[in-house]
């Protein structure tokens, strides 16, 4: 289908040019169709196209051959495969020796992509829009980033409007880059299906991939309210390593401590705290959420899985778009809890080197986070579900005293006293 759009696009718009097309495929079911289209094609053209189909693994082909049929193109469009690379698999140790690590099936198609092109040759592909921050992609948006200009970048804002018949649930994007192309700018739109009307802005490219910025996060304000949000959050003058704080995930995998798990109160029994016990911006604790709700150390190792008695700003690690918010952080209070604490691993925890922090810090952390400012930004450049903490790191923060600020008094929780409290306290920041 993408080859059969692309042939009657060149057709209709440039009759000065002929187009040879390389197509490459592995599934047999999918073969004969493949074929037949590839045919159509070529009828169409009345001489001026022309078409191969190269029946190989596309990774294995492109990291083993010296294949000349898969080097050079002009052009290269695809809607490549999705799934994860283990470490060992074939393809993910063929893909580290001949050009970079790449954890997943569309990132080694997209990597292989990229090198396959001529100097302004173009990529378009359909994918994920999960390579767009955090660490697990790091290694590959950087070689991408090096190697191509970003020229256009479409979101569709529905999960499960695109692709739904095959079960694809994360957010999805089509974008296109040049090889060696200019950093000039950037063309945004956003739809909610692919059948929807779009919206359409044209950015300077250093707002999509800020300078300086060593994760090379690609970052999309699709509206004007977005730049706002960005101008303001990338000129606060603090990270948490420069507010001498740290961000770690909880300590307890709880299949692997299985023996410290209670489900009922006990002698030398802590609290083990899970996303589900975040209420808002406290903790529910115990509470009935099938999951053990104390952790009663049986081995050494399981008393390095505790926290000591403190104040810890905690967010969960794992939400949805579709969430009102997609970061959602609580204040953990030793008023209420007293004595150490075990936070299970899909939450992410703010300490102090492994201690709490002062009151009005931890709270303050919580009201930030839980602004509306704080999860319009995060929306710009986090298109998966979790909440990372090299992403909380990445984020940036108004000075300490602004921080003890908002944590001064109650907590609130509804979202308009939230951000009634940071506006309030830092005034500007109205967005």
């Amino acid at each position: 289908m993408l080859s059969a759009a692309l042939v009657d696009r060149v057709l209709a718009e440039r009759p000065d040019l002929s187009v040879h097309v390389v197509a490459v495929e592995c599934d047999e079911s999918v073969l004969p169709h493949l074929r037949a289209t590839l045919d159509a094609c070529k009828a169409e053209g009345d001489g001026r196209v022309s078409a191969e189909v190269v029946e190989v693994d596309y990774i294995e082909a492109a990291t083993t051959s010296a294949d000349l049929r898969l080097t050079g193109f002009d052009l290269v469009i695809q809607n490549p495969p999705y799934g994860k690379l283990a470490v060992t698999s074939p393809h993910r140790i063929a893909m580290k020796k001949s050009l970079i690590d790449a954890p997943n099936l569309y990132a080694a198609f997209l990597a292989l992509s990229v090198a396959a092109l001529v100097p302004r040759g173009q990529l378009v592909a359909i994918t994920p829009r999960s390579f767009f921050n955090g660490p697990y992609f790091g290694g590959f948006r950087t070689f991408m980033l090096d190697h191509i200009a970003l020229d256009r970048v479409h979101v569709f804002e529905s999960r499960s409007t695109v692709f739904a018949d095959t079960g694809v649930l994360q957010e999805n994007v089509i974008f296109s880059g040049t090889r060696d192309g200019a950093r000039e700018t950037v063309a945004l739109s956003v739809s909610s299906g692919h059948k929807d009307e779009l919206t359409l802005r044209v950015v300077p490219y250093s707002e999509v991939c800020h300078p300086g910025d060593p994760h090379r996060f690609i970052r999309l304000a699709t509206d004007a309210a977005d730049t706002k949000v960005a101008e303001v959050m990338l000129s606060l003058p603090c990270s948490l390593r420069e507010l001498g704080v740290e961000v770690s995930t909880g300590r307890v995998v709880d299949f692997r401590s299985r023996g410290a798990l209670r489900s009922v109160e006990g002698k030398n029994a802590y609290p083990l705290i899970y996303p589900g016990n975040l209420r808002d911006a406290g903790f529910d604790w115990p509470r009935a959420i099938r999951k053990a709700q104390w952790f009663a150390p049986t081995e050494q190792k399981d008393h390095g899985l505790l926290l000591p008695e403190g104040w810890y700003t905690v967010i969960k690690r794992f939400s949805a778009k579709e969430e009102r918010r997609r970061i959602v952080s609580s204040a953990w209070s030793p008023v209420q809890h007293p004595g150490p604490v075990a936070f299970e691993n899909h939450l992410n925890v703010i300490h102090a080197r492994g201690a709490g922090l002062d009151e009005s810090l931890a709270k303050g952390m919580t009201v930030w986070l839980n602004s509306s400012l704080v999860d319009r930004f995060f929306r710009t450049f986090s298109g998966h579900t979790q909440v990372n903490a090299t992403d909380l790191r990445t984020l940036r923060f108004p000075t300490l005293e602004r921080l003890r600020g908002l944590g001064d008094g109650e907590l609130p929780v509804d979202q308009g006293d939230i951000d009634a409290r940071v506006s309030s306290v830092l005034t500007e920041l109205e967005v």
